[in-house]
């Protein structure tokens, strides 16, 4: 049985990322694929599904680390930045900075091929079913080729960029490093029209051809938000994201029998500027629907012989569901991870730690505390979400917040402008609480194990904060 150095499933960003950085450094590596390789990178029969926006950070992340550099058409639209409007459209706060609408399908065939020149055997129409074990280690993968033939293919490491539903991740064995599985509570069902459209009139609450919007709206997109994101030629990607839980409450107040699709479609209507919207369906990627985690990545990215990047470790921004970014990010290092351990003859999780240290400074020290954030937000009807985002923090403040960074508020010298009403006091002092949590996880994020002694206390720190999180606030979108 051929034997490779690194088996990478899945061929989305962080895997082909992964497949370079590893390859370059004369590792042997097999790239899997379950779809065909014009549709690399493919999440779903219904295509690319995302919003397809990345922070230009995060590209020059990749630049730095492996030299690869991105242009038009693959970043097919530059914006100014990502803005969060109230659900009464009058507060406006700038959520991320200069970034790029995607070409998703473009994007990830320029990575294919960088990752082919680069050395990284592809084999494409490969479904993974589960991971090889022997003696406590990952050592490679089955499943079925092109000819639905089983086949076993052997690895000193494996790196699982499978997505949201990988099986390689929720058949390791138990262990207290990984969690196997999500809960549908940090998950939110999301879709996305990318549509050609007739701009009816100017309003930029509502369309900036220049900058993203972000509308949060419990009524229109209970536990999440939608978005308008502008891309070339006039076209536009508009979705929402919703969480399970807080869409059942939604519709059982309102006695109503909305589901995703639905909503999507009445957000379309709800955007005044757009009219005659039509599905811009090239590549066969015009409308879809896909599932995404919304929680903290996993405590531990690695174990004996195995690696996790992307959404296959539950690395999207707990806000904002964006995914790209800390992908791109995860792959480059999970490939410098692999290429030294392999170097260095341990493949152990003890010689694969390194990759928890440089992603947790890198992007995932932030992302528990966002997760805090996040629960606070659901647990916002839109009275108070106006009120709140008018009153309790200032623009910057919110700013610092949507990046996981927590300034010093001075938030006792605003009671001032808190309204004696229950509810605004309520959400005034819930905030108080989200920020307290995030304080801690964030001193928490700072002392991650710099090995595997003094993990499993560690994780068990950071899961008491999360579940008092949880237990003090309930969603209430209505």
């Amino acid at each position: 049985m051929e034997k490779y150095d690194v088996i990478v499933a899945g061929s989305g960003m962080a895997g082909t990322l992964a497949a370079i950085t590893a390859s370059k450094e004369g590792l042997k590596v097999l790239l899997l694929d379950r779809n065909k390789k014009e549709e690399v990178g493919k999440k779903t029969n219904w295509g690319w599904v995302c919003g397809d926006a990345v922070a230009k950070s995060h590209l020059d992340f990749i630049k730095k680390h492996t030299g690869i550099e991105f242009s038009f058409p693959e970043l097919e639209k530059k914006v100014d930045g990502v803005y969060a409007l109230s659900p009464n459209l009058k507060s406006k706060f700038l959520f991320e900075g200069e970034g790029y609408i995607l070409n998703r399908p473009l994007f990830e065939r320029k990575l294919l091929d960088i990752a082919i020149k680069s050395g990284a055997e592809y084999m494409p129409e490969f479904e993974v079913e589960g991971p090889l074990m022997e003696n406590g280690f990952i050592t490679g993968i089955y499943g079925k080729d092109a000819k639905k033939q089983h086949n076993e293919i052997n690895a000193r490491i494996t790196v699982d960029t499978l997505g949201v539903s990988t099986n390689l991740r929720r058949k390791l064995p138990e262990n207290p490093y990984i969690d196997r599985f999500v809960s549908i509570d940090d998950i939110e069902a999301t879709g996305r029209y990318i549509c050609t459209f007739e701009e009816d009139h100017k309003d930029k609450l509502f369309y900036d051809p220049d900058n993203a919007l972000i509308h949060l709206n419990q009524e229109l997109a209970p536990g999440g938000y939608g978005w308008v994101f502008p891309k070339k030629d006039g076209r536009i990607n508009i979705g929402l994201g919703v969480q399970q839980k807080s869409l059942e409450i939604r519709n059982a107040k309102l006695g109503k029998k909305d589901t995703l699709h639905t909503l999507i479609d009445n957000y379309v209507k709800y955007i005044p500027v757009i009219k005659n919207c039509k599905i811009y369906d090239e590549f066969n990627n015009g409308k879809g629907y896909w599932s995404v985690t919304v929680r903290r990545q996993m405590e531990s990215l690695v174990f004996n012989g195995y690696m996790g990047a992307g959404d296959s470790m539950a690395m999207p921004n707990p806000i904002s569901a964006g995914g790209i970014g800390p992908a791109l990010t995860a792959g480059v290092l999970a490939g410098e991870t692999a290429v030294n351990a392999i170097g260095k003859n341990d493949v152990s999780i003890k010689g694969l730690w390194e990759y928890n240290i440089l992603f947790n400074e890198a992007y995932g020290n932030k992302t528990a505390g966002l997760e805090v954030f996040r629960t606070y937000l659901q647990s916002l009807n839109n009275d108070v979400l106006n009120y709140g985002m008018e009153n309790f923090v200032s623009g910057k403040e919110a700013e610092e917040l949507s990046y996981g960074r927590v300034p010093e508020l001075t938030l006792a010298s605003k009671f001032k402008m808190v309204l004696k009403g229950a509810a605004n006091l309520s959400a005034f002092s819930n905030l108080l609480f989200a920020v307290k949590k995030m304080k801690r996880l964030d001193e928490i994020y700072k002392n991650y194990p710099k090995d595997i002694q003094g993990f499993i206390h560690w994780k068990e720190e950071v899961k008491k904060e999360i579940e008092e999180t949880k237990k003090h606030f309930k969603p209430t979108p209505i």
